[in-house]
Formats: structure tokens, C-alpha cells, sequence
């Protein structure tokens, strides 16, 4: 949570509208009404209640998660940085700003085995597109002899959002909220 935000107490609606959209918005023209309908709220009210908790720092975010291959990107790597503090943030805010970087984040070394702190994830048509993009990326570092990796995936087992509730509780909240009767 935001550290300027005030304290925001999570509600139990607040709770079943974060069950209802962690497995993605239902493809219709008007998402917030149908997940409404699961839940017992208006279309309106969800909508709401998404603001408030994305105001209150609850939801960061909400994007799409594209499933790459299909639409012809066939490579991706997670290329990983060692780079000092003082260095970090400049180059991970630098990172993030093209559009070939996916994702961008900060991790603590495991050290002496893994020095890396900056990873950041490259999707491309193939390799050699995605190795270009790395020449790019590499370009903007803070030294030409950075340390870095860049590690091929060769094999997706899944991909998703965020999960903060297991389907289990999911489907106990709704039912325990609409007297639903759900096949778990």
C-alpha cells in the first residue's frame, strides 16, 4: 500500500470484488456488470469499488496479460542485471520507458551465486530481434562492462496475474454472499 495513502480497511466486498477480476475481466462489453451479477452488486458499484481500492493503493494496477506465441512473438528472455545502487534506479527507470520492456523490477542478490538486482523481460519475433533489443537496453547502462544475462525461456507452464485468493475461497466467498451453489 501507498505509504502516503491513508490506512484503507479492506472490506468484505472490497474482498469479493478482488476474487471476482484476479482471473481476468469476462470478455463482454460490459465486464464490471457481469462480474456484478456473480457477486451481488451492481455494475456501478463495482466500478466503484475498484476506484476506491485503487485509490487507497490496493490495486496498483490492472492490465492485459497477452499470450505472446499466438501473435507471432516467438522468443522471450529475462535479461538480468548486476548493477550497484547508485546505478539501479537510474537504469531501471531508464528500462522501463521502452516499449519492448515488459516488465522491470528489483530484486536482492543471493550472494555470492546470483549478484543480479535488475530484471527485466523482452518478448520479440524471434531470437535475433530479441538479442537487437538487448543491444538497445544494454546501450543505456551505466558502464560499457556491465554484468548482465540474458535467459532464453524455452518452455511456458503458465501465465497470469496476480492471484490473492485460491479458487476454493474464490468460489466460498461468492457462495457464502449470493447462497450460490457452486461444484468445487
Amino acid at each position: 500500500m501507498n505509504k502516503d495513502l491513508p490506512h484503507y480497511v479492506v472490506t468484505e466486498r472490497d474482498r469479493e470484488v478482488l476474487a471476482a477480476i484476479q482471473g481476468g475481466l469476462p470478455l463482454d462489453p460490459h465486464p464490471y456488470a457481469v462480474i456484478g451479477r456473480t457477486i451481488g452488486m451492481g455494475e456501478s458499484e463495482v466500478i466503484e469499488c475498484i476506484k476506491t481500492l485503487q485509490q487507497n493503493g490496493i490495486i496498483r494496477r490492472m492490465g492485459v496479460i497477452v499470450h505472446h506465441r499466438p501473435l507471432g512473438y516467438q522468443a522471450n528472455a529475462m535479461v538480468v542485471w548486476n548493477l550497484a545502487d547508485n546505478e539501479l534506479e537510474i537504469f531501471g527507470k531508464q528500462a522501463s520507458k521502452l516499449d519492448f520492456v515488459t516488465l522491470c523490477y528489483q530484486r536482492r542478490p543471493h550472494l555470492p551465486r546470483w549478484p543480479y538486482t535488475l530484471y527485466t523481460m523482452i518478448h520479440g519475433k524471434d531470437r535475433e530481434s530479441v538479442l537487437e533489443r538487448v543491444e538497445t537496453l544494454r546501450s543505456l547502462a551505466p558502464t560499457d562492462k556491465v554484468d548482465f544475462q540474458v535467459l532464453f525461456s524455452s518452455r511456458r507452464f503458465k501465465q497470469q496475474g496476480a492471484r490473492y485468493f485460491n479458487r476454493k475461497q474464490q468460489l466460498l466467498t461468492t457462495a457464502a454472499t449470493q447462497q450460490s451453489h457452486f461444484t468445487l
